[in-house]
């Protein structure tokens, strides 16, 4: 079975992208240089928001989650995994982990990218406040 969510956020000139462990879309509208492995602000939904159907297949450790990041004619895939630990009930946030951790903002676990790993084209275009960002989340089960 496969399940997938769209997602829409922006751009922001505060977008470093260094993170080596993770990266992160937000609903906040702000970001602070702080925050290294966020990618995308204002985005329509954080984890609680995502559909009853796409978070009972992700709690299977052997999901497979991709992660599409689009911006302007470049696009970024992610491949991870789920996990029976992922909660989604956080309001704002949504973090994927190269490591296996999990807290309630938590997406996906064992990423093949964190933030830093992006292309530093698509990063260019996530530095535009005015940048529209696709971002689809499918996970794909054999539950």
């Amino acid at each position: 079975m496969k399940v997938s969510e769209i997602i829409f956020a922006r751009g922001h000139e505060n977008v470093t992208s260094r993170n080596r462990t993770t990266f992160e879309i937000t609903k906040e509208p702000h970001l602070t240089k702080k925050g290294d492995c966020i990618i995308v602000v204002g985005a329509t939904k954080g984890a609680f928001d995502l559909t009853t159907e796409f978070k009972k297949l992700a709690q299977n450790e052997k999901a497979k989650i991709t992660i599409t990041i689009e911006a302007e004619g470049q696009v970024e895939v992610v491949n991870a995994y789920g996990s029976p630990q992922l909660s989604f009930t956080h309001p704002t946030d949504l973090v994927v982990r190269k490591s296996g951790y999990t807290c309630n903002r938590t997406l996906a676990v064992r990423a093949d990218k964190a933030a830093k790993d992006f292309s530093r084209r698509l990063i260019e275009r996530l530095q535009n406040p005015r940048q529209e960002v696709r971002v689809t989340l499918t996970v794909n089960s054999a539950i």
